[in-house]
């Protein structure tokens, strides 16, 4: 690991650089910050940078600004006296990973390398490598669980037939991207893709909307309309919500699937339809084919070759990779140069539960964005309710924060044995690490920093089977 330190106290440059040498660092020397910037400029870059506030020729803070932007991957630790701690927070604010008190403890100096070494180890392996089918112009479906392998899998041999299709999952899963995944990397990638959310379109109007209709067909129809399957010509139309559709269009659709035609509204012509049919819910269809509310043989052919979407939460190791690229996607469009997430942001990001899937994991990358000063999101730049399933202990570790209700009437005494609540606690606090990270015993260990034997033993204490969580 290259350093680079810099102060104008050669006897402070040599106490660090002796600190550091200990642990096999390579560091080099500036005494200013217009040397710094020289050498990051030529010699760079370099894995970490620490420099004094207070300096000749170019102060620290500038020195910081310019080194920033010509390593954005650097790590940059403040060095300042107590009396200009404002100093050091207005460095953080600009990119700074953390400051040093003068004068530097050596095992504070080491406490706070380690630190910043491990969340550039973390930042570099969201740098973001993960399997992922790209198509259309750069859109992406990310992720190397098993489950999303599958999905991959099934969309490329449906890329090769001309079948319909349905995919299944809740609502944020991506079901528009398969769709276009299937349709960009199929032989009508050339035809248009058209996109049709059911749900918004009044049930009077979805007819005319999906077939079109003559002029005069009904009041209002002053003029002759091309409905989306005609757009849709050659190509591939994809019916979101198809559950919500009523019986009567339910009809029309099976005739477009059975006769390959349909009659726009007011006409008695029909109009041959060359085009690949992908819909989605997340209804139970099931349950309404056995209400009357989904008709049985418009199933059957939707559901030749479904893909039924995981949630975010049953794919838990892609959630670095994904916010990994919405990290790249929101640099490009606010202009800034995160790098990552440290250990407890994604920590709590890997114990939530994420009701809204994907599309939640975009909002709360977003809103860190806003929130966030530094290069890397940390977990108080997420929303409240992602901090609060973690708890930072002194020493800085993290652990899923306990629930238990204390209210009067709730238990008995004996209920509160504290003994009996810690080992649940513990117990509760493993599992959720477990499913957290897949039930891979290493990953677990790490992250709860614990170690691999240390885990091993309290498995068997509370009859944990990890296999359980794979």
């Amino acid at each position: 690991m290259r350093v680079l330190v810099v102060d104008d106290d050669e006897t402070l440059r040599l106490i660090v650089r002796a600190a550091l040498e200990e642990r096999s660092y390579h560091v080099e020397e500036a005494e200013d910050g217009v040397e710094a910037v020289h050498k990051v400029t030529t010699a760079g870059p370099f894995d970490a940078v620490i420099l004094d506030v207070n300096m000749p020729r170019m102060s620290g803070l500038d020195a910081l600004c310019k080194i920033r932007e010509l390593s954005p991957t650097s790590f940059c630790l403040i060095m300042t006296a107590y009396s200009n701690i404002q100093d050091a927070v207005t460095a953080i604010k600009h990119g700074a990973y953390d400051y040093l008190e003068k004068p530097v403890d050596s095992d504070r100096l080491l406490k706070v390398m380690d630190a910043a070494m491990a969340a550039n180890a973390l930042v570099e392996q969201l740098r973001f490598s993960a399997p992922q089918l790209e198509f259309d112009k750069g859109r992406k479906i990310i992720g190397s669980s098993t489950q999303i392998q599958k999905v991959f899998e099934i969309i490329h041999r449906l890329a090769k037939v001309e079948t319909s299709v349905l995919v299944r999952g809740e609502s944020g899963t991506g079901k528009e991207l398969v769709a276009r995944a299937i349709h960009f990397n199929s032989q009508r990638m050339k035809g248009p893709f058209v996109a049709v959310n059911c749900a918004a379109i009044p049930e009077n109007l979805i007819e005319s909307e999906l077939f079109g209709h003559e002029k005069g067909a009904f009041t209002g129809a002053d003029r002759r309309k091309i409905g989306k399957f005609q757009f849709a010509e050659g190509g591939t139309i994809f019916l979101d919500e198809i559950g919500d559709i009523s019986q009567q269009m339910q009809v029309k659709l099976l005739r477009v699937l059975q006769e390959r035609m349909f009659t726009p509204v007011g006409s008695n012509q029909d109009i041959k339809a060359d085009i690949r049919v992908v819909a989605a819910t997340n209804a139970p269809l099931e349950k309404m084919i056995e209400t009357g509310a989904f008709r049985a043989d418009l199933f059957y052919r939707l559901n030749v070759m479904p893909i039924r979407l995981p949630s975010l939460r049953d794919r838990r190791e892609d959630i670095a990779p994904l916010g990994g690229f919405m990290i790249q996607k929101f640099n490009k469009l606010h202009g800034r140069s995160i790098r990552g997430f440290d250990p407890k942001a994604l920590a709590s990001m890997r114990l939530y539960q994420w009701p809204g899937n994907i599309r939640e994991l975009e909002n709360v990358v977003e809103h860190a964005f806003i929130i966030e000063n530094s290069d890397v999101i940390r977990l108080d730049a997420l929303p409240d309710h992602l901090q609060d399933l973690v708890k930072t202990r002194p020493d800085g570790a993290v652990s899923a924060a306990p629930e238990v209700d204390f209210n009067e009437g709730n238990h008995g005494g004996s209920q509160l044995n504290y003994p009996q609540l810690k080992e649940r606690f513990e117990r509760e606090f493993i599992v959720r690490a477990l499913k957290a990270f897949n039930g891979k015993i290493n990953q677990t260990a790490e992250h709860t920093q614990m170690t691999k034997v240390t885990l091993l033993r309290k498995l068997e204490k509370y009859g944990i089977d990890p296999k359980q969580f794979a």
